[in-house]
């Protein structure tokens, strides 16, 4: 069975590719740009939660 890679609903261009995706395969978590998608990050549940509690609280609006 191949990866199934998931999107946000909000991050799609016209084109569809200004987005991040991820997916869950053999306990990690794979992110990558639908625009690069050859470059995979391999990252844990629990640092993806780290980086995803640390945006909730507005930690990188900066970079935005």
């Amino acid at each position: 069975m191949g990866i199934r890679w998931r999107k946000s609903s909000k991050s799609a261009d016209d084109e569809g590719d200004a987005c991040l995706e991820l997916a869950e395969h053999d306990g990690e978590i794979l992110m990558r740009e639908s625009d690069n998608p050859g470059v995979v990050i391999h990252t844990t549940r629990a640092k993806l939660r780290a980086f995803l509690d640390g945006a909730k609280e507005g930690e990188f609006d900066n970079l935005a």
